[in-house]
């Protein structure tokens, strides 16, 4: 359901990590976007998901690389 959103967003997954951590499945995607595709509406197009249980979580790369920096 993710990646359906995302092709109709016309946002490109470039890399996706997956794993199982403390019995939670979890999913980190890489993706890119055209510069007028807003972080705001990704999320927006999301939200829906959520009801289902789905946790999402959706910033620019350079905050990520900034939070992850040591």
């Amino acid at each position: 359901k993710v990646s359906k959103i995302l092709y109709e967003l016309g946002v490109n997954i470039d890399d996706i990590s997956q794993t199982v951590m403390q019995s939670y499945f979890t999913m980190l995607m890489l993706v890119s976007a055209q510069e007028s595709t807003k972080i705001t509406l990704l999320t927006q197009k999301l939200e829906p998901l959520r009801e289902e249980g789905l946790s999402v979580q959706v910033q620019k790369t350079e905050i990520f690389d900034a939070m992850h920096k040591i």
